[in-house]
């Protein structure tokens, strides 16, 4: 009896050191009078890949062919060898933006992984991994910093919870947050915006935390719940 192969793919985001593919950079800046933004991708990884790149809009299931976004992405997909390194130029293509605050996508690339050698087991586990880092538009002459925009906020309390506001034109995303022991991870804020947080609210507590600025470093910031 002929014995039935199986293929299966997992797409994994990509955390693991089994990936081969590293990005120059945890997020990229698009200012709105840029022709273009460049990202550096590389091949650290022994084995040529396949990379399939696109940009959504905040819905990380959603399939490339079917997204809508002001940007043009090239190329978007591409053979890179081992050790070699491939640039991605983004391009926006529409002027719909909002011009006073920053707008938020999410630009992706995928590792594909090589086709199996001829002869060999085909019975096993292939993963394509996937990174998935934010892309900000942002309009020329907002006021203020993107990096000071954290330590703008203000803090105040929402029955039991801590009510956090936003009043900058700008993004900010926490990589943690803190009060009284309890803390939270990965929270983002939009611009002119306020979020319940599932944080103890009293006045007089104190905020621990830190935020990501534009290069991808974790800036720390405190604060006092009014």
């Amino acid at each position: 009896m002929r014995q039935v192969c199986t293929f299966a793919a997992v797409i994994l985001f990509s955390t693991s050191s089994l990936a081969s593919i590293v990005l120059n950079g945890t997020r990229v800046i698009y200012p709105s009078d840029a022709q273009d933004v460049t990202l550096q991708v590389n091949n650290v990884g022994s084995s040529p890949v396949l990379l399939q790149s696109w940009i959504d809009n905040g819905d990380a299931d959603a399939k490339p062919a079917t997204i809508k976004v002001p940007f043009l992405l090239t190329p978007p997909i591409s053979r890179l060898e081992p050790g070699k390194g491939q640039t991605l130029r983004i391009i926006y293509t529409n002027g719909t933006l909002p011009m006073d605050k920053e707008s938020v996508f999410w630009l992706n690339v995928m590792e594909i992984p090589a086709k199996s050698v001829a002869g060999t087991d085909d019975n096993h586990l292939k993963m394509a991994f996937r990174n998935r880092i934010k892309l900000f538009y942002r309009p020329a002459g907002l006021a203020g910093y993107a990096n000071d925009a954290a330590k703008a906020m203000t803090w105040s309390t929402q029955g039991n919870n801590v009510l956090a506001n936003n009043p900058t034109p700008y993004y900010v995303s926490f990589a943690s947050l803190s009060v009284s022991g309890k803390k939270l991870n990965g929270t983002m804020i939009a611009p002119r915006s306020t979020l319940v947080l599932d944080l103890p609210g009293h006045a007089g507590n104190k905020i621990d935390g830190s935020f990501v600025n534009d290069y991808g470093a974790i800036i720390p910031f405190n604060a006092l719940v009014k």
